[in-house]
């Protein structure tokens, strides 16, 4: 929107026509007269705080005049960063990208910025006003002339946490690009840097590359663990830079991943060499409470783990056992239980296991794993939602294969339409071939629904004929 005239020439008109003073505007806008007095006489500029009230008064609703604000207060040589900080707070309220962008490459001419509109970022980030905070982000990166400073290497970290999303091949691309500025973060960020790609990866189910990542934050892990227990460390730093979970954790977790590649590749028995290794942590020098809880996490997921492993590889004797170790703990998390029902059906179907009364034992909770929250953790964010997908399609193979063509069909249509969302190609073929081998028993609707997530799929690429 082009302004023809300023905002001061706009107040002027706004008083006249409605036949305000200086001391009744001042009222009215909870400013006292003699600022109101400076605002319209021009002689002195507008803070963001004191538009807002003017704007108000003029019956607009916040941020009406922010573009024209911002070409005629803050397009100095030299911005005023006290005018400059929080109009982009107020932007990042009033989602309004565009002006962030404006003003984000206006000050970047200037490298002093820098440093002030990337702590501006770590606010919008904290906040959760992503997009707003990307925006900074990206011109922080653009703008860094030294290619292996930390700053831009959490630029691109944060940037990454903020690209990952539903589609799969985005995900790919934004961990690849990501990949090569790990090293440059602080070594603290590493490690949680790591366990984030190792995590999308596994979604991915890139399994060289979680193998490759884990390896690597193993390592860095159990350098940063003796180097936390050295003698001189003994007194630590009240500012010291922290991991999001205590260290051990992720020379543990580091194991449990390197067993998910293996089991992914069928080879149980280092699988479970693996799940022994982060079930044992004598080694573990902490005693307080935090550790013991997260002791006691890792051995709990050890123990399930060894069923599961013993299940995949043909041992069907231990499925009761771990069914009654799914239904031990009275709390147990959407996240953890997802993974385990998925174990369930990939055995089952792979050694044609009766487990009807398993699934009816938990049909409130496999209800409830079609409706997915959002989260920020990574692990809940990209895993959950794709073994959520799996295990339906699983679901959807035994119902079929055991002559339950309702439900079997029901969760076959739920995974082919939510291939679209992941942009999963392979999930989309496989319902494909699964639907064909089971076509002559779908009803007519069933049918036509299927048709017709083809003929989209064929319009996003997923699926050729």
């Amino acid at each position: 929107m082009n302004h023809t005239t300023t905002i001061r020439a706009e107040l002027d008109t706004y008083m006249k026509t409605n036949g305000l003073n200086i001391t009744r505007l001042g009222r009215t806008a909870e400013l006292n007269a003699g600022t109101v007095s400076t605002l319209v006489n021009g002689n002195r500029t507008f803070s963001v705080d004191r538009l807002d009230r003017i704007t108000a008064v003029m019956g607009h609703p916040r941020g009406h005049y922010y573009k024209q604000y911002m070409q005629e207060y803050l397009t100095d040589i030299t911005p005023n960063w006290r005018r400059v900080r929080p109009f982009l707070y107020n932007c990042a309220e009033l989602d309004k990208l565009d002006c962030i962008q404006q003003m984000a490459d206006l000050l970047m001419d200037n490298l002093v910025y820098s440093v002030l509109l990337f702590n501006v970022a770590e606010d919008f980030f904290k906040d959760g006003k992503h997009a707003a905070a990307a925006i900074l982000y990206e011109s922080v990166a653009i703008s860094e002339r030294k290619q292996y400073s930390e700053r831009l290497a959490l630029c691109q970290y944060r940037l990454f946490t903020i690209n990952i999303g539903d589609d799969q091949n985005q995900n790919f691309e934004a961990a690849c690009h990501f990949h090569p500025f790990v090293d440059r973060l602080d070594e603290i960020d590493q490690l949680d840097a790591l366990k984030d790609l190792a995590n999308v990866y596994r979604s991915l189910r890139q399994w060289a590359k979680v193998d490759k990542t884990v390896q690597k934050m193993r390592d860095k892990a159990k350098i940063q663990y003796s180097l936390d227990h050295r003698q001189h460390k003994r007194k630590k730093r009240g500012n010291e830079r922290k991991t999001r979970g205590p260290l051990f954790g992720y020379i543990a977790y580091a194991d449990l991943l390197c067993a998910s590649v293996c089991e992914a590749q069928g080879d149980y028995r280092q699988a479970l060499q693996h799940t022994y290794a982060y079930a044992d942590l004598s080694w573990v020098k902490e005693t307080d409470e935090d550790t013991r809880h997260w002791m006691e996490l890792f051995q709990h997921w050890a123990q399930g783990n060894i069923y599961v492993n013993k299940l995949l590889s043909g041992d069907v004797s231990v499925l009761s056992d771990y069914v009654e170790y799914i239904c031990a703990p009275p709390d147990k998390s959407e996240k953890e239980l997802v993974t385990e029902l998925l174990n369930i059906m990939m055995a089952a179907n792979r050694y044609q296991i009766d487990v009807d009364d398993i699934l009816q034992r938990f049909e409130t909770e496999i209800d409830s794993i079609t409706q997915h929250q959002p989260s920020a953790d990574m692990y809940t964010h990209q895993v959950i939602p794709e073994q959520s997908t799996r295990f339906k399609y699983e679901l959807a193979k035994y119902y079929l294969n055991r002559g339950t063509y309702e439900h079997g069909f029901k969760y076959l249509l739920d995974v082919l339409s939510r291939s679209f969302t992941i942009n999963h190609e392979a999930f989309f073929i496989r319902c494909v071939r699964l639907f064909e081998s089971f076509q002559d028993f779908a009803d007519d609707q069933t049918y036509l629904d299927f048709e017709s997530l083809v003929r989209e799929g064929q319009k996003e690429k997923l699926f050729y004929y």
